[in-house]
């Protein structure tokens, strides 16, 4: 998302510094300390790359007109020592994250963007100046108005995104369900007690997928099962799905009834057995109306525009 936001503005003229990684591709001016992500090079202390990180982006500070947060809330904690205004996108962090309120709420009036209105649920008292929903390079997915006759499930393995109850619907109404993520390491238990042993005939387990594969997959799919049991700050597999167009059966939590327009491109339920009679539904759903929701509220050229005003806003008030 941030890559995306970084091309878009250089396109429309800003003069953007991005701070990331050495090996990153970017038409923005590329600063970093950190030659590759720490999660792909255990040699690296991730720790240590954090503060040098940030402290290679605040040393800079007085070259810019605005500093974009995209680094949690940590960065916060030296707004005081630059003169120069600290814009924060929330990604989930003060809604799933108690820890990371402790922080927030230490510097609630500084300028916020939230990527939802139900982001804002975790606390309502910031300083919010503005909602921005994530946004998609929609060049990179392929509108597909002929899906197989299966569900998906794309996504990180984990309970919290639900993959045990796609698999439970799957089996309850008699799906074919494709199973496409990534176990993380804190979640190979769960995936060898409930994931495994459920793999076979009618549930088939594909691991990790690139854009290209997640395009084909995607586009593909009779729907997206978005089951999670925490709430959802934004979701962006739910709109990638919708510019394939495909619809998204989602548990009614955090974001999922704003990005998912309930009845049009999708259904947005409150159980197991809702989904279950959302999913003798589907043939209601319209898929190039899927694909135009996505193109007005969740295209990469939607986000920067919301983006620039937020700017104009936070640099006129400063």
């Amino acid at each position: 998302m941030v890559w995306t936001l970084a091309e878009g503005l250089v396109k429309r003229g800003a003069d953007v510094t991005l701070f990331a990684t050495g090996d990153s591709i970017t038409s923005a001016r590329l600063r970093w300390v950190c030659p590759r992500p720490t999660n792909e090079d255990p040699s690296l202390d991730a720790k240590v790359y954090e503060f040098l990180h940030l402290g290679a982006c605040l040393e800079e500070a007085a070259s810019f007109d605005l500093i974009h947060n995209h680094f949690n809330c940590y960065p916060l904690c030296f707004s005081s020592l630059v003169q120069r205004p600290i814009l924060t996108t929330l990604h989930g962090s003060a809604l799933l994250e108690p820890n990371t309120r402790i922080v927030y709420s230490r510097f609630k009036h500084l300028p916020y963007v939230s990527i939802s209105h139900a982001e804002r649920a975790g606390l309502p008292e910031l300083n919010y100046t503005a909602t921005v929903y994530n946004g998609l390079n929609m060049d990179q997915f392929a509108f597909n108005p002929n899906p197989k006759d299966y569900l998906l499930f794309l996504g990180r393995i984990s309970p919290k995104k639900g993959t045990h109850l796609a698999i439970r619907l799957a089996r309850d109404t008699g799906h074919r369900l494709v199973i496409a993520g990534y176990v993380p390491p804190d979640e190979e238990g769960y995936f060898e007690e409930k994931i495994r042993p459920e793999i076979g005939g009618a549930i088939e387990y594909i691991g990790p997928v690139g854009p290209k594969e997640r395009n084909e997959v995607l586009g593909k799919a009779k729907a997206l099962l978005h089951l999670i049991t925490v709430p959802e700050p934004f979701g962006l597999v739910m709109a990638e799905a919708q510019a394939c167009g495909t619809p998204v059966v989602g548990l009614n939590l955090g974001s999922v009834a704003e990005v998912v327009e309930n009845g049009v491109t999708g259904f947005v339920v409150g159980s197991l057995q809702e989904a279950a009679e959302a999913l003798e539904e589907l043939d209601r759903i319209d898929r190039p109306a899927c694909r135009k929701r996505a193109e007005t509220y969740f295209s990469a050229e939607a986000m920067v525009e919301g983006y620039l005003e937020v700017y104009r806003r936070v640099l006129a008030n400063n």
